[in-house]
């Protein structure tokens, strides 16, 4: 059910004719590179957005993909690779891969679809003036996981202990737990962290949680929580912790609640910036949009499953209820 949505979020040369230009526009085969550590469905959004543009795979797009798996060490290589490929423009999905292709180019195009604190990170300049060759769009995950941690104390006010099950591989996490030690503080709530590299950590992370006797947990998104939402969704339901996460994913594969940027939104809307570079715009004038649209999404039928009775507050400013 849902309950309410926030959406905020060429000229040729003189000898050329428009016509003559669109003709050599569509004759052109593109060839674009896209890295990341593994396939996730809301990358679909991306290539759906292209299409919509008329950039489609097969007929005059070439897409280059490479998945690191986990091992970021990988990026340096595919990064390189692309270079020699003479790609028209790089994706990136994830700081590791965007660094790696900064590191390896200066000119080709780098547009990130959903880049964690690109200023601090060291992407960007500014997101009004990015500078180099990097653009796309961000949100600022300290601030949503913070936020995230405040709606699952209103949402539960029991809770007193919260299990942190973060990535510390994952660039932006270190300054997410940060903020949410700060949050902890204001909120009176005590933090137990749980580090969790890869997919084998999980079940333990969870028993640790378990033994560290939390009252709930958060997950602030990373690539290895947005490939797993099956597994922690089954891990939630068997330890009976209620969760807060940060993609909407993770509730719709049987999670408690989640908060945080649409993701298949700011793919789609990446696809913008790639046409835009494609034809000729420079990266370091297209201003790095941030993310306006955010989900507040609950599961009934796993608050149920788990005992949790949620505040009906929450649940009457949520945006989207499952039942």
């Amino acid at each position: 059910m849902r309950r309410r949505q926030f959406v905020t979020f060429a000229m040729g040369a003189i000898l050329v004719s428009p016509l003559d230009l669109r003709a050599q526009q569509a004759a052109k085969i593109w060839r674009i590179g896209f890295l990341a550590h593994r396939y996730e469905k809301f990358y679909d959004s991306l290539f759906t957005g292209l299409r919509e543009l008329g950039y489609v795979e097969g007929q005059n797009l070439i897409v280059e993909r490479r998945f690191a798996e986990g091992n970021a060490e990988r990026f340096k290589e595919f990064a390189a690779e692309m270079v020699r490929l003479n790609v028209d423009a790089i994706i990136v999905v994830t700081t590791p891969a965007a660094m790696a292709a900064k590191n390896e180019t200066k000119t080709i195009p780098i547009v990130h679809p959903a880049a964690i604190d690109p200023v601090g990170t060291g992407l960007i300049a500014s997101l009004a003036h990015p500078g180099g060759n990097v653009t796309g769009v961000s949100m600022v995950l300290t601030e949503l996981a913070a936020k995230g941690l405040e709606i699952l104390k209103e949402a539960v006010p029991s809770i007193m202990r919260v299990g942190v099950l973060w990535n510390p591989t994952t660039p932006s996490h270190l300054q997410v737990v940060n903020q949410l030690k700060i949050a902890a503080t204001s909120l009176g709530l005590q933090l137990i962290m749980t580090p969790v590299r890869e997919t084998a950590d999980l079940s333990d992370a969870f028993a640790v949680m378990r033994q560290e006797h939390v009252d709930g947990f958060i997950v602030p998104p990373s690539p290895l929580t947005n490939s797993q939402v099956a597994p922690l969704a089954e891990l939630e339901l068997r330890h009976r912790l209620p969760g807060m996460f940060g993609n909407k994913d993770n509730v719709r594969a049987g999670g408690l609640m989640s908060y945080g940027a649409d993701f298949d939104y700011m793919y789609r809307h990446a696809a913008t910036y790639i046409g835009k570079v494609l034809q000729g715009e420079k990266p370091a004038d297209l201003p790095v949009e941030q993310a306006s649209k955010y989900y507040l999404i609950l599961n009934l039928k796993t608050a149920k499953a788990l005992g949790t009775e949620l505040s009906p507050t929450v649940i009457a400013r949520a945006d989207e209820v499952i039942e």
